[in-house]
Parts: C-alpha cells; structure tokens; sequence
C-alpha cells in the first residue's frame, strides 16, 4: 500500500513474484541439518517475506527460532561440495544435499532434502534471492530506513512518538541529545499531533537522507527543464568521468538506471536515476580495463606476482586449528594460484594433510586433490601450483602420485612444455601447470638435497613446536618425481652462487626473516636473481597464530610466491587481495618493466634515478560516510566514534598514512572534509589501503572496514566507495589528473571541482570501489 507510511511489501519479492521457486522457499518446508554421522536433525526453514531473511527453527534452550540474512550468504553449493557432507553422507544421495556457504568465518550449513526435486528447489530459490538481493540492493535505499522505522514503531499504529523517534536514531546508528531529537521531531510534526505520520514522517525519512552534494552536482549537470538530458549526462561523463564515449553510451545509462518511465520516454535522468547510475558498479574507480585479464600472459612464470597460501588445509592457527579441504576451496575462490600441501604418512596406508607434530585436524591428500580438481579454474584459468611439503614414505608418496594421476587427469602437466629442454620458464598461458618439486630426473629412487621446504619444519622447532630434526636429505618415489616437471626445490646459498649454479628451473625458499634481510641489504641483487628464477617466502615458524608478515617489501625485491595465511584476516591479506585485485583477479600481477629487465639497477631502499622514478603528487580530499554500523550490537551505547585513515605502501619512500580526526558517536552521516596530499616516488609499486577505524582513546580503534588497490590501477584516482564486514559503508576520496596528463614524469594528481559524495547500500562483506569524478581540467586548459 503506497498510502502506508511504513511500505511493506519487499522489492525482491515484486521482481519475483509468481516464482515457483520463491514461493516454495516462503511456504518453508523441512531439512536434515548435518554436522557429523551421529548428528542429523530435522529442522524447519523458510524465507521470510522480506525476501532477505532465512528463519529456522532451534532446539537450544531459551531459542526456538533463529534468523540469518540473505546478505550473509556468499554462495549455495549443490550437491556433497563441502568436507562435512563429503564425511557423513552417502554418496547415493548426492542429489539431495546441498550447502549455504557464509561469508566470514561462520561455519557452513551443510542440508539434506527429502528428495532432489526439493533440494533443486532450494537451491535456485536460494540463488535467485541472493542475485536479486544484490542487484536490488542500489536501488532499494531506502528499505532499510524504513525497516527500522518499523521496529522502532512499538505498537505498530504507523506513528512515530518522540520515544520512538529516539530508538529509531539509535537503531541506524546516530546518537543526538534530547534537544536535537525533539527539534527535528517538532520540525517534521507539521500537524502538532505530537506523533509523526504519513507526509510526516515521509519528509523526516527527506530530511535523514538528503545529500546536499548531489544536489550540487545534479544541479550543474540538469541543464533541461532542471533535469538531466542524454546531452547533458555525456557533458557529465566527458568531463567528469573522462569517459571516451558517446550519446549511444549515455542513452543505455538512462535506459539502464531511470526508473521514472515518463522521464525514460523523454530521454531524461531523473536525480534518483542519477544516484542509481552513480552508485552503480560501472562507477568504479578501478581502471575498467583492469577488471578483466588485460596484462600480457605470455611472458615466463617467474616474471609475475603469484597469489599464493601458506598452510592452506588450515582454518585457524597452526597448532591447534582444523584442517579442512572447505580451506582450499576458498583460497581457490579467491584466485589463490599457488597453495600449499603438508603431506604425511596416513592410516591405512592413506597419506593425510595436515601441520605436523601439532594438534592440528587431519585431511585425507585424496579429498584436498579432488577439491583443488573441482575449484581450481572457477575465478581463474591460469595455472595453480601445488607447493608439496613432503614428509611421507616413498610407499606414500607413490599413492600420492597415483591420486593426483587419477583424480586431476588432463589438468595435471606431467610433462615438460615443447620438445626441447628449455631455457626458461613456461608462461602462464603455455598451459594449465602443476608445480612440484623436481625435474628431469630418471631415477628409481631420488636422493635429494636438503630441500626448503624441509626449513619451515626446522624453524618450527626453533620455536618451540615439536618437530623431527631438520633432514639432510629425502627420497622421493619415482611416480612422485616423474610428476616433478618444472620449480625444483633447492637451498639458498648466495646470490653469487645461485647465478653460476642453479638452473632456471630451480627454486629457493625463504623464511620471511631471510627474505627481508636480503630485500633490504641487497635489493637490486634479489631482483636480479628474481627476474630468471622463482623465489618462495614464507612465514615464520614462530607464528603459531598463523598471522602474516607484511608482503610489500617481497614485491618490491620482485619476489613472486609471497605466501601469506590466507586463513587469517588481516592487513596484510588485505593488501595481497588488492595487489591481485586488477588482471581480472586471475591470481597473476606481471611485474614492473624494470623488475624485468637485465640492465636494471632499481634498488628500493636507494632510490636512483630510472624510468622507475615517476614523481607524482596524489591528492585524497575524504568527505563523509553514511550507515556505518555498530560493532557491537549487544552494547545499548555501541555507536561509532569514526575516522578515516589513508595508508600507502610501496618502496621506503612511499610509505606513510594520514588520518582524519574522529567524529564523536555518528556512524550515520559523518563528515571530514579534511584533504591530504602524499608525494609519490615509485607509483608502479604503491599499494592504497583506506581504513574506517571507530576510535578508542583507552585501547586500539577497531576496524569498521577497508579497501585496497594498486594505486596504478586506480582510474584517475578519483573516487572511492568501499565496504567492510557489515552493512552499508562508504568512504568517498577524489583527485584527478593533472593537465599534463600526456607527460610520464612529473605529473601531478591534484583535485579540481567541486567534490561530491552520494548514499549507498551494499550487501554484508562485499568490498567494491566506486568512482565519481569532480574534474574541470583538460589537457591545455
């Protein structure tokens, strides 16, 4: 009823309405709840009619029901996909499981149907939700608003009291004394009723949500009866977006965001279409030609940065935690291309994966294979790279090869590339490549040197886990070694050394301390050795936490396999996530030219002058966030108290962070209007991290959200809108290139215009980025 003050009906549920599926999901019905072979529950689910909201019955004391959010979920798997349905079901009703997948580290819901005609069900009307969600969610701004609005409406009459009122600011997040809140109430209170209803709480809802900043934009732009014409939103794109495209491009916005049909058939953008179109995905500051593979694929392995995992079977900490093959499927989602597989001697003659002589769960090696058989080219078609800690016994080792034989079949390179031994590297569009640890070698039973993989188990007894002494050498099975083609493991000993001595093929690891050592007493030569060969870092044995170690200065020393806890979140992760974030997040970052090139003398410690050094200005004006939430939702006085701080990371020079001040409880519509100006030596190596922290004089901040991105693949550097691990977040940032923009060196980034920010919604635990450009300048001009 559009006459309600309070509209009801879900947006989701219009667009599909009639859906079988949807109307299945809303009548509810029962599932098998599995968590291992002894429990198995029936439970009732149903979808709410908002659309957004899962309900399920509960058997624990004090809860017969519980909720969880269609935003929670990252993604439904169909069938026996995940470790618990894979351990405790049968194989005969593969068609009947299915499981929801969280975001974050809640644990998945592993469901059985009566049968699989109800487990498909589930399993489209699940997705259409959750696509219809996340399409809808630009547009339907004001739902939450409004869902609020009704909350605070006790005795649901559709009117608003003054108390009412006051737990409606507290629920979206904003605290106001007693005086604001009675002002504003008396100001919408047009009737003196002493509730707000109807128009009145329709222009209160105007005043929590107008932006004077797109009004300003909006404003200069509508140049057609106060409104945006086709011609004016191309004046808009040209100049403010620096966009190269023309009148067809601007007539597919209005076609595409416009929701008024009259101001469609006219050809115009109404001020809601504009916002649409302006919180849009296609407003992204990440340069759109990054956002597919756009880099050259076809240089040698080794001359790129490859995402890559440390201990990827496990979930948590590394003494204690849980293996699980659930840990390389999302390493794999995340386009992680090189993972790594502790191999030990098993029951049964069955070797198993997991961190040895600790407390950590164990993985069948078989069942980590079949789920890197079925993950591993769902975001990515470029090579994965098995990293294989082996501590087996060649009667192991020889099942080993025959699982991966039999399980991975044509993925698997179990030969070299070409006719001819090589000189070099394959690149990664030569083939989908497995990586070992040997090559070329025709022996019944190998005798290895010390390898480094065998250093990761002597560091961890350096620090205190219990481990076997460091092995001087290890034999390894002839079906495992025949498998071995490309990226023999061997040990470290001097630059020196390695240039007379080891093969292109041939890769050293190295424990993070080592590695940071020689990034910073001898760079240029690291980036020699790394521009043939293939250097591996790990972290170090005294991180039982499975924390990180900040990659950076790895990259900078042109190291490829920097292999960080993807299990972990944390800031490092963060920034391994945003360097991978361009090429089409295909797991492969091609280095910089002069990480490449022979003649280079690039040292980043000691800056010297080189085509490395492309001296810019970068301006970042932070203007203001809306709907930042609460990080404690148990706590009555849990509103933040936030601030913005902008941290860069690249060459020593190049890394600094500055930060707004905090603003004192308002997470609903604070503003900074602070400008900050960075100078950039190194721009090919900076990394931009964006962090909302909620202030704490007495202990650390806590960290509302982040986003990361080379600073390179920024396009124009303009605007930026990201969200962390809750609901509706933003940060806004502009600055724009200079007039010199034909000019390589010394071009300066600096903001033009006026800046101008707008609302947006976004789903739990999805980072986008987001671009609005504020810029007058033109080449010349």
């Amino acid at each position: 009823d559009e006459n309600k003050p309070f509209p009801c009906k879900s947006a989701a549920k219009n667009s599909l309405e009639g859906d079988a599926d949807l109307q299945f999901m809303l009548v509810g019905g029962e599932l098998i709840k599995i968590r291992s072979n002894s429990w198995k529950k029936n439970r009732f689910y149903k979808l709410q009619e908002d659309c957004k909201t899962m309900w399920h019955e509960s058997h624990k004391a004090f809860r017969s029901n519980q909720t969880f959010s269609i935003d929670d979920i990252d993604s439904v798997r169909k069938g026996r996909q995940s470790e618990g349905l894979h351990k405790y079901t049968d194989a005969s009703v593969e068609d009947q499981c299915f499981s929801i997948i969280f975001k974050g580290r809640k644990k998945n819901l592993d469901l059985m149907a009566a049968n699989k005609d109800e487990a498909k069900q589930w399993v489209s009307g699940l997705e259409k939700v959750i696509s219809n969600m996340r399409n809808l969610s630009r547009q339907q701004k004001s739902d939450w608003i409004f869902s609020c609005m009704r909350k605070a409406d006790k005795n649901e009459d559709n009117k608003m009291t003054l108390k009412e009122l006051k737990h409606f600011l507290r629920q979206i997040n904003i605290e106001v004394d007693d005086s604001y809140a009675e002002e504003l109430f008396n100001k919408c209170d047009k009737s003196r009723s002493g509730s707000l209803e109807g128009s009145e709480i329709k222009h209160f809802y105007d005043l929590l949500t107008y932006r004077e900043e797109i009004d300003v934009i909006y404003e200069k732009y509508a140049q057609t009866a106060g409104r945006i014409s086709v011609r004016d939103l191309l004046n808009f794109l040209l100049n403010e977006q620096r966009e190269q495209v023309g009148m067809a491009d601007a007539l597919k916005l209005i076609e595409k965001y416009e929701l008024d049909e009259t101001a469609k058939q006219k050809q115009h953008m109404t001020k809601d279409g504009f916002l649409m179109y302006l919180n849009h995905e296609e407003g992204s500051i990440l340069n759109p030609a990054h956002k597919s593979v756009c880099q050259d694929m076809t240089q040698p392995l080794n001359h790129y940065y490859i995402s890559s995992s440390h201990n990827t079977y496990l979930m948590e900490d590394q003494l204690k935690g849980p293996s699980s093959t659930e840990a390389y499927i999302r390493a794999l989602m995340k386009s992680c291309r090189c993972v790594e597989l502790d191999c030990w001697d098993g029951a049964n003659g069955e070797p198993v994966i997991y961190h040895g002589y600790t407390l950590t769960s164990k993985v069948l090696f078989r069942d980590v294979i079949k789920a890197i058989k079925e993950y591993a080219f769902r975001t990515s078609e470029y090579p994965v790279i098995l990293s294989l800690e082996n501590h087996c016994s060649v009667e192991q080792q020889k099942l080993m090869a025959h699982h991966m034989i039999s399980i991975l079949g044509d993925a698997l390179l179990t030969r070299p590339l070409g006719d001819t031994m090589p000189s070099s590297l394959p690149s990664p569009e030569g083939k989908r490549l497995n990586k070992l640890d040997a090559a070329f070698n025709n022996n019944n039973v190998i005798e290895n040197d010390s390898v480094s993989e065998e250093d990761e188990a002597a560091d961890s007894k350096e620090n205190g886990q219990k481990a076997k002494a460091k092995k001087s050498k290890i034999k390894l099975a002839q079906e495992l070694s025949d498998l071995v083609i490309y990226c023999k493991s061997v040990h470290y000993n001097g630059f020196e050394h390695a240039k007379d001595n080891q093969a292109f093929y041939e890769m050293s690891s190295f424990k993070e301390s080592k590695a940071a050592n020689l990034a910073e007493t001898s760079a240029t030569a690291y980036i020699h050795h790394n521009m043939d060969k293939l250097s591996r870092i790990y972290p170090a044995g005294s991180r039982t936490d499975s924390s990180n170690y900040n990659p950076v200065p790895m990259w900078n020393a042109g190291c490829q396999i920097v292999a960080l806890n993807f299990q972990t979140p944390s800031k490092e992760m963060d920034l391994n996530q945003g360097r991978f974030l361009p090429n089409g997040m295909c797991g492969y970052i091609l280095k910089p030219e002069f990480q490449r090139h022979l003649a280079s003398q690039f040292d980043p410690i000691t800056l010297s002058k080189g085509p490395w050094l492309k001296r810019k200005i970068f301006h970042v004006m932070v203007i203001s966030a809306q709907q930042l939430p609460k990080l404690n939702k148990d706590k009555q006085k849990s509103i933040v108290d936030p601030l913005v701080r902008v941290e860069l990371y690249g060459v020593p020079a190049d890394t600094t962070s500055k930060q707004t001040h905090s603003i004192d409880n308002n997470g609903f519509n604070p503003m900074w209007n602070e400008n900050f100006q960075f100078d950039i030596h190194v721009p090919e190596l900076v990394m931009v991290r964006f962090v909302v922290e909620d202030y704490d004089s007495t202990s650390q901040n806590d960290l509302i959200g982040q986003y990361c991105l080379p600073l390179t693949s920024s396009s124009g550097f303009e605007w930026i809108l990201f969200c962390g691990t809750q609901t509706l977040k933003k940060l806004h940032v502009t600055a724009a290139p200079s007039r010199n923009s034909d000019i390589d060196t010394d071009t300066i980034y600096r903001p033009w215009g006026q800046s101008i920010v707008w609302n947006y919604f976004l789903p739990k635990n999805i980072v986008k980025l987001y671009r609005f450009t504020s810029v007058r300048a033109h080449l010349g001009g």
